[in-house]
């Protein structure tokens, strides 16, 4: 928009009624009007209604007025821009420097005989016709003189507005029919000096009178080097100069100063005070806002306006906030949400066995077999044989935090854990899944060999009889040796001794998927099933599972394997229960610590009875060398088994004397 000195403007158009009294100079081919440089251009109506003598009679209107006007590239310029429906140019500011070739091209102009788009002209005007590439000049005043016959068909009050804003003057020039509320709605203020309705056409020339009026009068402030800084002000004969509101003049008449009133402390501003010429405003520090009164700062509460992000707390400072976490939360890096602070994961705690964690604080509990203390931290193993119905039928022995049940020689302890038998052993096919994690360690990862091989000393191992298979599982999957690598004891457990520890995590569920898939092929020496030859699986773990171990523990059951879970230490029961065959508790051991893992290989019964099985049973002499041995072998096991069961007796007695004597 371009800016207008109060004093071009009044030697431009807008000189009062006091101006347009005084006698209009003569004007002529050799004395022009000098009114300085002026952007001007002809916005002239061409609709069907304009009749064509009607159009003559504003051609020769805009020549007369061109003939009075100082025409040349620093002086006046002048565009025409004719409008109906469409908007066409004539010529731009630019066109045309010399006055003959600009009468020539509006003797040309053939109107364009439509509607009456004056708003879109206007437009045009504004937008194509007032800029640089078409001969605008900056810091020059534009005028845009209006010539219409009629009312407008679209909307002239808004892109009028704009125009106006842009610093362009308009004079609006109604003729006949055309409609006084939309020329008012184009001209600039006042409406006085620049709106102008005649009946005619053939009256159109009287507003050419007064226009030259404007253009013409002589003004000192126009004609003179008055020197004025801000506005030079006419009077007939002579002239003063005055400064713009918030200024005042200097001794000189001509130069302004402005009028510093925050630094001449002339202000009542509570904190802040911003200066502008003759006056000043009131502003906050940072952190506060200004009151109603527009002098006095409040404090911004965030917090308490609810102005804030905060999960939990808000800490309010003028004009700004923190955020901070209750007791037993920790703030996140966004600075704004809370993390509960797990004392448990983190080892802030003095848990012997079991840390339950709260939002920064946490209990203790023991694992099963155990009870907490009165330090409520530390657990006491429980004499489970002495505490439950341990439901033995022959001899209950404690563990820590479990127990078993054990049988007389020469009895089997049957499948419900309690009850002995007589029968013998069976053929099967074996397969041990060991977790090789890190957290097993290898001093531990030695005794699971040693349990590995407890194991196999309790099977009949032969080409046609029992075969053992070894998987060894951490972060992937390896076959130790498969079903029908080999055919003795002997060989499996020097293979099981030679087993390198894998470490890494603990993929329970992928172990499973293999066994399932590759273990129990007959590829890798798995009978076929119809030879109803007993499928059985053992997991040994000692913690939680990396991943999901639900799928293919069902779907190894489903597919007729019997499942064994063993567990110690950290490992979860839940998932050894899942693991575990029907019933759970006769196929589901646990121990808290490696060391106790011999009394359950001791105590782990894998076979089935002879009359479920179609394996191929090698039936031996009675009275061959070999069972004679192993008929005293028998018998010395049986003569230690009593003595131990007599010093367990003994101890027993002692232990109920001691209580009775407590009582007393």
């Amino acid at each position: 928009m371009k800016m207008k000195q109060l004093g071009a403007l009044c030697g431009f158009i807008l000189l009062n009624l006091a101006v347009l009294a005084t006698a209009r100079p003569k004007t002529g081919p050799d004395q022009k009007c000098k009114s300085g440089p002026v952007d001007l251009v002809f916005l002239i109506d061409s609709s069907r209604s304009v009749r064509p003598h009607e159009f003559e009679t504003m051609r020769k209107f805009m020549i007369d007025i061109l003939d009075t006007l100082d025409i040349g590239p620093n002086a006046t310029r002048v565009g025409v821009v004719q409008y109906s429906s469409q908007v066409r140019s004539e010529f731009s500011l630019k066109t045309h420097s010399k006055l003959d070739t600009m009468v020539k091209n509006i003797n040309e102009i053939i109107p364009l005989a439509q509607g009456t788009m004056t708003g879109l002209a206007i437009k045009y005007v504004m937008n194509a016709a007032f800029i640089a590439e078409e001969g605008d000049r900056p810091k020059v005043p534009n005028v845009v003189v209006i010539v219409t016959d009629g009312r407008p068909q679209d909307r002239v009050a808004e892109v009028a507005a704009e125009a106006r804003e842009k610093g362009i003057e308009i004079y609006a020039v109604g003729v006949a029919r055309a409609d006084m509320t939309s020329l008012r709605a184009m001209a600039s203020p006042p409406f006085e000096d620049h709106v102008f309705l005649v009946e005619s056409f053939d009256l159109i020339h009287q507003f050419g009178l007064q226009f030259q009026d404007k253009l013409c009068g002589v003004d000192l402030c126009l004609e003179s080097e008055h020197g004025c800084e801000h506005i030079c002000e006419s009077s007939p004969g002579s002239y003063h100069c005055l400064c713009l509101p918030g200024h005042t003049l200097k001794d000189d008449g001509k130069t302004c100063a402005a009028i510093d009133l925050c630094a001449e402390g002339k202000h009542n501003c509570e904190q802040i005070c911003i200066s502008s010429p003759g006056s000043f405003t009131c502003d906050c520090n940072k952190g506060f806002t200004l009151n109603d009164d527009n002098r006095t700062c409040s404090t911004i509460d965030l917090c308490a306006e609810g102005k804030h992000d905060c999960e939990q707390i808000c800490v309010s400072a003028p004009g700004v906030f923190t955020c901070d976490c209750r007791e037993g939360y920790t703030l996140n890096e966004d600075k704004k949400t809370c993390t509960p602070i797990d004392l448990c994961v983190e080892g802030k705690h003095d848990c012997e066995q079991i840390c339950i964690s709260a939002p920064g604080t946490f209990t203790c509990d023991c694992n099963k077999g155990f009870k907490l203390n009165k330090d409520k931290k530390t657990c006491t193993n429980m004499d489970l044989c002495n505490t439950v119905e341990h439901g033995c039928e022959h001899q209950c022995v404690s563990t820590p935090g479990s127990y078993y049940c054990i049988c007389p020689e020469g009895q089997l302890l049957q499948e419900d854990g309690k009850s002995c038998g007589t029968c013998k052993s069976a053929n099967i096919d074996l397969v041990l899944l060991i977790d090789g994690s890190k957290s097993v360690r290898p001093q531990n990862f030695e005794l699971v060999k040693k349990f590995v091989n407890q194991v196999v000393d309790s099977l009949d191992v032969s080409t046609h009889g029992t075969r053992v298979g070894l998987v060894q599982y951490s972060s992937r999957v390896r076959t130790e040796f498969p079903l029908n690598m080999y055919h003795s004891a002997d060989e499996i457990k020097a293979a099981v001794m030679k087993v390198d520890y894998m470490e890494k995590g603990t993929m329970t569920g992928l172990a499973l998927k293999h066994m399932l898939e590759n273990s129990f092929s007959e590829a890798e020496g798995a009978r076929p099933a119809s030879r109803n030859i007993p499928r059985i699986g053992l997991v040994f773990t000692d913690g939680r599972s990396q991943d999901d171990i639900t799928e293919f523990a069902k779907m190894t059951k489903e597919a007729g394997i019997t499942m064994y879970a063993v567990g110690v230490g950290k490992a979860v029961e839940d998932e050894l229960r899942v693991i575990a065959s029907e019933p759970v508790e006769k196929h589901f051991y646990y121990t808290t610590d490696f060391t106790a893992i011999s009394t359950i290989a001791d105590n782990l019964k894998l076979n089935v009875c002879p009359e479920e099985s179609q394996g191929e049973i090698e039936v031996k002499d009675p009275c061959a060398c070999e069972s004679l041995v192993e008929f005293q072998q028998a018998t010395m096991s049986s003569l230690e088994q009593l003595t131990q069961k007599l010093a367990g007796m003994t101890a027993r007695l002692e232990q109920l004397e001691n209580q009775l004597l407590t009582r007393k």
